[in-house]
């Protein structure tokens, strides 16, 4: 899978092969990625793009990451921290422990999930642990995830139709934001973790 998303061209004739089959195909993919938090996400956000534009990419990625999110929450909620920590460290979890704790709880969760940079599956996986409701849940999970989906799939399509200067631009810019996001999202965390300790 990582094989072909890392050749976004063979990837888009590999999809067009299998006709309707590839949007399931690629919808499977993504679903993976999110239950088995190692998967890195973004190479597979930008070959949905190359393989089905920007916009039908975004949906099937977001669709493939909404289910994936489901299924995550409700394991954890079935297994906790033995599956939790199979993918993360104590010192990781520690970080965002306020997202259990605090009375704005929803409010943060979806603060933070929608940061651009902020590890979402760190965030999915620690959010089984809440006592949210599922239905809220996935909506956050899946609102956080569109900031980063749609500048992956814009720069997959423009490498698709061979824009190249247009998807460097988008992914300069989307690494900036991402950088600065994650300042953010490390502030947040402390400034809160702070706060509960004193």
């Amino acid at each position: 899978m990582l094989r072909l998303a890392a050749e976004p061209e063979n990837f888009r004739l590999w999809i067009e092969q299998r006709g309707l089959a590839g949007r399931f195909l690629y919808v499977g993919m993504v679903f993976l990625q999110v239950l088995v938090a190692v998967i890195p996400g973004e190479p597979l956000e930008i070959v949905g793009g190359c393989a089905f534009g920007t916009v039908e990419g975004m949906l099937l990625c977001l669709l493939g990451g909404m289910l994936g999110s489901f299924v995550v929450i409700v394991l954890v909620r079935r297994y906790g921290m033995r599956l939790v920590s199979l993918f993360f460290s104590q010192e990781k979890l520690r970080s965002i422990r306020f997202l259990k704790s605090s009375p704005r709880r929803t409010f943060l969760f979806l603060v933070v999930f929608t940061v651009p940079g902020s590890p979402k599956d760190l965030l999915c996986y620690f959010a089984g642990l809440t006592d949210i409701s599922l239905p809220v849940l996935l909506v956050i999970c899946s609102l956080g995830r569109i900031p980063s989906v749609v500048t992956s799939t814009i720069v997959g399509d423009a490498l698709g139709t061979s824009q190249y200067i247009v998807a460097a631009v988008v992914f300069a810019v989307t690494l900036a934001v991402s950088c600065a996001g994650l300042l953010l999202y490390q502030k947040i965390c402390k400034s809160h973790n702070h706060s509960q300790e004193k």
